[in-house]
């Protein structure tokens, strides 16, 4: 569990320290040829990189002294070395004493440090005692790809590579869940007293965190792929969106976590928003990606305050509302959350749902430029009041929009794919239900809206929509909820059809205003916030 004590063991642990990250970016360079590797070099220099790892068991063909005395020379860049065999995930599969004499060449050509796996180190690091210069760090690396082990047994491990000797130690395991990237965090809050740093890196899409929050754990160095497709480990960020998208230089012992908690979750434009607005206004924060399978073990494992705030997606709103100390009445009342702060006085988890005020606020925008925008009733004062609201999906946005809606005066059909989850919802809220099958048989009338809050149509099944381009003609205006694409393929074929369409990126600026003030108890630059959502679109 990554506890208040073990934030206060971080405090500790860099006392004394700037308050700016020392952590390097380092750049894996993976080319087949050294000409190619220069050149990527270059790249790296120029995109921002501390330094590069020369990944030598990419070669096609090495010409030890030749090759290694080119690299070291015309790298921009300090230089780490290293071999990987295929034992340890790499690609070498040749003779051992070959792969570590060119590792030792290395070491006497210049380079600034060589990366040896725990099962050769001690061997190694005994072969260039007393030749080993003062400038040269041997890390001692170690690969797990079946699991994340126990602290104990990551604490044993780590103790085993620093016993070979070892200036830096490294490891590296699979995250099977991203609560697994705790452990790791841990034995880098403690490895701090022993004066031998650490790499900690979680493998996997999950372990993603272990990489963008390394600076703030007190990592010796994270890293960041040249540009997307060369991958070195799985998941591994670039360095563009490490260093921008991150904002990885501003994040500092104290910088506080914040994050969106969904599955799938790699599609989502939250971390952009959030980190360049956090960035404008000087708030120290960083956004991430969060793949959660189980966010109540979530919870429990990242219960300090450094994890500040959270925004919930699909299929986590409803299930988080059962995570938290507190919920907000509307909340409450929705029956799911898609918003929630730890708060400051007591650590205590609260949560909210800004969803409904996002979605039902673009909605009615949209109305208001429609060519049918006369509601049936206008006495509670929205242009929802007496139409028919048909709302696609039976899960916390539905139950969120179906909501608004209500409140607004409109008049409720819930469908869904299981009739029954449809029937559920439409009891508690008062509306109909059908099966997603008869949605099109429904009757047409004057105003009818749809709104789709289901995943149907989302990056990357783009191909999909909810209901037929025939049908969509009995509609006034279509919502989607779905944000990538910004123009789904429902949205495409209702606007080819005349009907009014309403993009889920405006729902999305709308709650995030809201979130933003909980997140930060600053009011939300919403100029800034649609400049910076129309820039990523």
């Amino acid at each position: 569990m990554l506890s208040s004590s073990c934030s206060d063991a971080l405090k500790v642990g860099v006392e004394g320290m700037m308050m700016r990250n020392s952590t390097l970016v380092c750049v894996p360079i993976m080319a087949e040829s050294v000409g190619e590797m220069v050149t990527d070099m270059g790249k790296a220099k120029g995109l921002g990189a501390d330094l590069v790892e020369i990944r030598l068991d990419y070669l096609k063909t090495f010409n030890h002294n030749e090759d290694l005395r080119r690299l070291v020379k015309e790298c921009p860049l300090p230089t780490l070395f290293s071999y990987r065999p295929k034992w340890e995930g790499g690609q070498y599969d040749g003779d051992e004493q070959n792969r570590l004499d060119a590792l030792r060449l290395a070491m006497d050509l210049g380079a600034d440090y060589v990366d040896v796996e725990l099962q050769v180190a001690r061997e190694f690091i005994s072969s260039i005692e007393g030749k080993k210069p003062e400038s040269l760090k041997v890390i001692v690396s170690s690969y797990n790809f079946e699991e994340t082990p126990s602290v104990e047994s990551i604490g044993n491990l780590v103790a085993a590579m620093q016993a070979t000797g070892a200036d830096i130690v490294k490891i590296a395991t699979t995250c099977l869940d991203i609560t697994d990237v705790a452990r790791t965090f841990q034995i880098a809050v403690h490895s701090q007293v022993s004066r031998v740093p650490l790499i900690g890196l979680g493998l996997g899409e999950r372990g993603l965190i272990s990489r963008i929050l390394s600076a703030k754990f007190g990592g010796y160095l994270t890293y960041g792929m040249l540009e997307p497709g060369t991958v070195s480990a799985p998941s591994q960020p670039t360095i563009k969106d490490l260093i921008h998208l991150y904002n990885f230089r501003q994040i500092g012992p104290y910088t506080k976590v914040f994050g969106v908690i969904s599955k799938p979750v790699s599609h989502s434009k939250s971390p952009k928003l959030y980190n360049e607005v956090f960035k404008s206004v000087g708030f120290d924060g960083v956004y991430a990606h969060l793949l959660v399978d189980d966010i109540q073990k979530f919870f429990q494992t990242y219960s300090s305050m450094d994890f500040a705030g959270f925004s919930v997606g699909i299929p986590h709103k409803e299930a988080a509302l059962k995570c938290c100390d507190e919920v907000d009445p509307v909340a409450k009342s929705i029956g799911a959350i898609n918003c929630i702060i730890r708060r400051p006085a007591d650590g205590k988890l609260f949560g909210f749902n800004t969803d409904y005020v996002g979605a039902i606020s673009a909605i009615e925008e949209g109305l208001k430029g429609s060519h049918n925008n006369s509601g049936k009733n206008t006495t509670s004062g929205s242009a929802l009041a007496g139409r028919l609201f048909v709302v696609i999906g039976a899960g916390g946005a539905s139950k969120a929009l179906a909501y608004g809606a209500k409140q607004r005066g409109a008049r409720l059909v819930i469908a869904n794919r299981t009739y029954d989850r449809a029937r559920e919802l439409a009891d508690v809220v008062g509306g109909d239900a059908l099966s997603l099958d008869d949605l099109p048989n429904i009757p047409p009338e004057d105003g009818m809206i749809l709104a789709n809050t289901t995943s149907i149509g989302m990056q990357p099944k783009v191909d999909d929509t909810p209901i037929s381009k025939h049908a969509l003609r009995s509609y006034s205006l279509v919502f989607d909820a779905i944000y990538t694409p910004r123009v789904t393929r429902l949205l495409r074929e209702a606007a080819e059809c005349g009907v009014t369409v309403v993009s889920g990126l405006e729902m999305f600026i709308g709650q995030a205003y809201e979130q933003f003030e909980k997140f930060t108890g600053l009011p939300a630059p919403k100029e800034l916030f649609r400049k910076v959502m129309e820039n990523h679109s």
